[in-house]
């Protein structure tokens, strides 16, 4: 299984392209703000004759959009995301505000095809990808876990050295620490995770070494 990362628009998402073998791939986050991060988001998947099976999102928080309705009209797909967060979507051109981003007269708010719940499995080429709710950032944040692989993509979930914000609308610091403890540190420790922002981090260095949550 390949990984390869982009960091896109102001607010520094990492969007992931997770590929194997077949040419079959998943976009995690499609957050591409400005013309040439789309470009160079497209040129990748074309360059190597990708075919995108899934569009999914860890949540619908406005910085995690950007790109979505791009891809979703390049490639044919609908989105694939959790129900809790769909409120989110009211009012994108006040968050953007809120943000400091201008707001381009761009119709931000996807088409959800498939809402994703506990226990789902995303599938593409030889790979599956579990789907595991962990709310508190915001009430319908995902991650994605690849078993085999060992391999975690966490979006705003935990992040190296931090967890996800719980002040925006349905975010909950205590129900985020809970489900990082009794979902995600028991993972094993080799466990690479890749976070919404930031730099790939793993389990066992969190749970160890994490201000928030680790045990030191």
């Amino acid at each position: 299984m390949k990984i390869k990362s982009f960091e896109f628009n102001p607010l520094g998402v990492n969007t992931y392209v997770v590929s194997d073998e077949t040419k079959e791939c998943v976009v995690i986050d499609a957050a591409c703000f400005y013309a040439d991060e789309w470009e160079l988001l497209l040129q990748y998947i074309l360059d190597h004759d990708f075919i995108v099976k899934h569009l999914i999102n860890t949540h619908l928080h406005f910085d995690h959009l950007f790109g979505v309705n791009m891809m979703a009209s390049q490639f044919g797909l609908t989105l694939s995301c959790h129900q809790a967060d769909e409120f989110l979507l009211e009012d994108i051109p006040s968050q953007l505000h809120l943000f400091g981003l201008p707001n381009v007269n761009t119709n931000y708010r996807p088409n959800i095809g498939r809402f994703l719940h506990e226990g789902d499995q995303i599938i593409f080429g030889n790979q599956f990808l579990d789907v595991i709710h962990l709310p508190g950032h915001s009430p319908g944040s995902l991650v994605f876990y690849h078993k085999g692989e060992n391999v975690l993509f966490s979006g705003d979930v935990l992040f190296h050295s931090g967890i996800g914000r719980t002040d925006l609308a349905g975010g909950d610091f205590n129900t985020l620490v809970q489900g990082i403890k009794t979902k995600l540190f028991r993972m094993p420790s080799e466990t690479r995770v890749y976070p919404g922002h930031g730099p790939s981090t793993t389990i066992g260095q969190e749970k160890a070494e994490n201000p928030f949550v680790g045990e030191r």
